[in-house]
């Protein structure tokens, strides 16, 4: 979906940030600058929070089978 930038002032600073950066389009300044805010709020968040976070994740997803067979299961995505 598309991204339109409607206001003027958010129009400038999108062109203004898209020169001090050298970005080849205002998309890519607007989506590197959203990748960074994006960045510095996760960084807010204390390391113990966002590792209990993954944890209980991981704990959904739950233990591999040990019973897997890797080369049987690849061996069969391969066969024609």
């Amino acid at each position: 979906m598309p991204l339109y930038i409607r206001d003027d002032e958010v129009d400038a600073l999108a062109v203004k940030l898209q020169r001090e950066t050298n970005a080849t389009s205002k998309t890519e300044a607007v989506r590197t600058a959203l990748l960074h805010e994006l960045e510095r709020h996760r960084a807010r968040v204390p390391l113990r929070d966002r590792i209990v976070k993954l944890q209980a994740e991981a704990k959904k997803i739950g233990l591999p089978n040990p019973d897997f067979d890797m080369k049987k299961f690849t061996d069969e995505m391969w066969e024609d």
